[in-house]
């Protein structure tokens, strides 16, 4: 790779720290802060994760998507953790991805941008400070990135050192990631070797007859003198809630063919709904860097509000730049998001607009497990197409959370998970995710509407 990002420089990004000025929220409590200084400047100095021509591409790439060209898959974990960063679950989640992407392809007749909430996505914000049971009170469980799950002090204390080994269960998911996509995995060749391993379902079936139809297409393409040999690899990017400053900012160096500042920690880094305000830390930090930046939006969100983030955030309106996140509730959507969306197309802006049909739609079961109603979920992927059709506007891409694995986190789908399902096979610390047959039916949801536009 040509391009060079060297270290950061204080001098050169002094613009980047007027976030220290400003409230930020949703950081940890340090108690040792010679420690976290120390790990800053580790941090610091350590290898980029990411390069800042592969964060151009991906600019590139989701210009194509805000113009309706190309559509933005991105998924994983709600929070990765360091347990699960293993080779067969990073290949499943890969895998899963690569499917949903295959059935978007195919059925729009559309690129596909895949993303992945991986490689960095180990914190989380918390609506309380802390959490008590039976009597005791200790710190909320932050992602492991800043604590531990179990429920002692020892663990729940804030730990600076979490945030290098954050770095470096990044690296082996990004090294691993890299090694998939670019090594011959992710062959379209290969498309029934990604159905391997995972249970028999309607949805895997319906995607191995549609992989017989690949299969035909690529042979026919052969018989013709096609070269294929763009079809054995694929690009592939990482993301995640850019949370933590005691992190992204240590990660942030200086493309040495511009002298602007990357957050080498991803490729695209968002802004979540509850620290998206205009005069907070969060908004001046991502406004100084060149990734792509998301940001989330609730069913609050005023139109003044997105105005005046896309004034802070992409002043310039420069393509692919600046991505909406839309987070509304299956019930709320198609009451909340048309004026937001007109008032961005009347403006002259061109954002990207992605849905999220996850984080609005969470629910408590009887049986006390935090899940979401799969029925709910399409519901509100339908009511985000509907509301772009009826503005004119290109609905870009989907943001889910989810997992290669055989969990019951998710009401519903084909294989009819209850509530007693989920005390067999719940496993998410933090949110829950579409299993991979959800993921699959949901895909298939996405590229039946995209064939309809």
């Amino acid at each position: 790779m040509n391009d060079k990002v060297v270290a950061a420089d204080p001098t050169v990004l002094a613009g980047l720290d007027n976030y220290v000025n400003l409230p930020a929220a949703q950081q940890p409590t340090w108690l040792d802060q010679d420690e976290i200084k120390r790990v800053r400047a580790e941090l610091a100095v350590l290898p980029p994760l990411v390069f800042a021509g592969e964060v151009d591409t991906l600019r590139k790439r989701l210009a194509e998507a805000a113009a309706g060209r190309a559509f933005l898959l991105q998924g994983g974990d709600c929070a990765e953790t360091f347990a699960d960063a293993t080779a067969d679950k990073i290949r499943n989640r890969v895998k899963t991805l690569l499917q949903m992407a295959v059935v978007l392809m195919y059925g729009a007749s559309m690129p596909v941008i895949k993303m992945g909430r991986m490689a960095g996505q180990f914190a989380k914000p918390r609506s309380s400070d802390t959490e008590t049971r039976e009597g005791i009170t200790l710190p909320a469980y932050r992602g492991d990135a800043v604590n531990g799950y179990d429920f002692t002090a020892e663990s729940r204390r804030h730990n600076p050192e979490r945030l290098l080994k954050t770095y470096n269960t990044s690296a082996a998911t990004l090294n691993l990631i890299r090694a998939f996509t670019t090594g011959g995995f992710a062959d379209l060749r290969l498309v029934h070797e990604w159905n391997k391993g995972f249970i028999d379902n309607p949805a895997n079936a319906r995607y191995e007859s549609l992989a017989k139809e690949i299969d035909r297409a690529i042979k026919f393409m052969a018989a013709s003198g096609v070269d294929s040999s763009e079809l054995k690899a694929t690009e592939f990017y990482v993301s995640h809630e850019a949370l933590l400053f005691d992190y992204e900012r240590p990660m942030t160096r200086i493309d040495s063919r511009t002298g602007t500042p990357y957050d080498t920690s991803g490729h695209f880094i968002w802004i979540g709904e509850r620290t998206r305000q205009i005069d907070g830390a969060h908004v001046d930090f991502l406004s100084k860097v060149r990734n792509p930046i998301g940001v989330k939006i609730g069913p609050n969100t005023q139109v003044a509000d997105i105005l005046e983030l896309i004034e802070k955030l992409d002043p310039n309106r420069e393509p692919g730049r600046l991505t909406f996140i839309t987070r509304m509730g299956a019930t709320k959507i198609r009451e909340a998001l048309p004026k937001l969306v007109e008032a961005v197309r009347d403006s002259g802006a061109l954002p990207l607009w992605i849905t999220d049909p996850m984080h609005g739609n969470g629910i408590t079961t009887a049986n006390g497990y935090k899940s979401r109603r799969f029925d709910d979920v399409m519901d509100e992927v339908r009511g985000f197409f509907e509301v772009h059709k009826a503005a004119g506007t290109f609905p870009g891409g989907i943001h889910i959370e989810l997992t290669g694995d055989d969990v019951a986190e998710c009401l519903g789908g084909s294989d009819h998970i209850d509530e007693a399902t989920l005390e067999q096979r719940y496993e998410s610390l933090c949110d829950p995710r579409l299993n991979h047959m959800q993921s699959l039916e949901l895909a298939f949801l996405v590229s039946e509407e995209l064939a309809r536009r």
